[in-house]
């Protein structure tokens, strides 16, 4: 399914479903750091149900399903539940996924104790979800926004990268990421109340191939850019890797995670 929002890529479509194979084998990234920030704050725990918005291929319910909680995912793209099915019935793992976007959630009131949103929650349309999230979500519940992003400004090896992305796609707006805290719109605000917030810098292992990968199931390649566009990109990155990279590299990432609680 197409998306646009002139808020992102000044308005140029993308296809999360164009990338999907892409994106269930490369962006299945996120080091053990990354989840235990999560369990240190009690969160996503057996005894817990769990809504993870815009799953994708279910990165965040597949990786935490074993500490318990019981997972819901849901997502625009019917290509990225349909991977992420194929994947969870791999590993029998029991994990709902529903085809829906974010806003048309329709859930019985109280239903979850914490509601996710893992490296998608700025394509939402707040003012419609801020009010279903505090429905759904029971009293004392969580709201948990997580995010990480290479940092192309401190690693090379990504600031290249993102170079030869912008030369094919000059409006990506995924570019020149710095590290700070993730902002919560007003509208989400109006329902939830900061429990705290991290942010923190985080080393990501590839190796040429899946770092190819990884950009190449990014908004600005594999989603947006035409097969003949994805060729030339193809190309012109490997051949970076190749005089740059090593075998095996690290990527500079920084980490972020934003805990809303609802409000009394």
């Amino acid at each position: 399914m197409k998306i646009s929002n002139s808020e992102i890529d000044d308005g140029k479509a993308f296809d999360w479903g164009l990338t999907s194979k892409e994106y269930a084998k490369y962006r299945d990234i996120y080091p053990d750091e990354f989840y235990k920030k999560i369990i240190d704050r009690g969160l996503c725990i057996d005894g817990q149900k769990v809504l993870d918005l815009g799953t994708g291929t279910g990165v965040l319910p597949r990786n935490m399903y074993r500490y318990g909680a019981e997972w819901t995912g849901t997502d625009i793209s019917e290509n990225q539940i349909s991977e992420e099915i194929k994947m969870s019935r791999e590993a029998n793992m029991d994990i709902r996924y529903m085809v829906s976007s974010s806003e048309n959630i329709d859930f019985d009131s109280d239903m979850f104790d914490i509601v996710t949103s893992c490296q998608c929650f700025w394509y939402f349309d707040h003012k419609v979800l801020a009010p279903k999230l505090h429905k759904i979500i029971k009293k004392g519940g969580h709201l948990l926004v997580l995010f990480m992003a290479w940092l192309p400004f401190e690693d090379k090896i990504a600031g290249e990268s993102e170079k030869i992305i912008l030369k094919y796609h000059p409006v990506w707006s995924g570019c020149g990421e710095k590290k700070h805290p993730i902002n919560i719109d007003e509208a989400i605000l109006e329902y939830f109340d900061f429990a705290g917030h991290e942010e923190y810098d985080i080393m990501v292992p590839f190796t040429r191939e899946t770092w190819h990968g990884r950009m190449k199931a990014c908004r600005g390649v594999g989603a947006s850019l035409s097969p003949e566009e994805i060729a030339l990109w193809e190309n012109e990155h490997l051949d970076m890797l190749n005089k740059m990279a090593p075998d095996r590299f690290n990527i500079h990432h920084y980490a972020a995670l934003a805990d809303l609680v609802v409000k009394k």
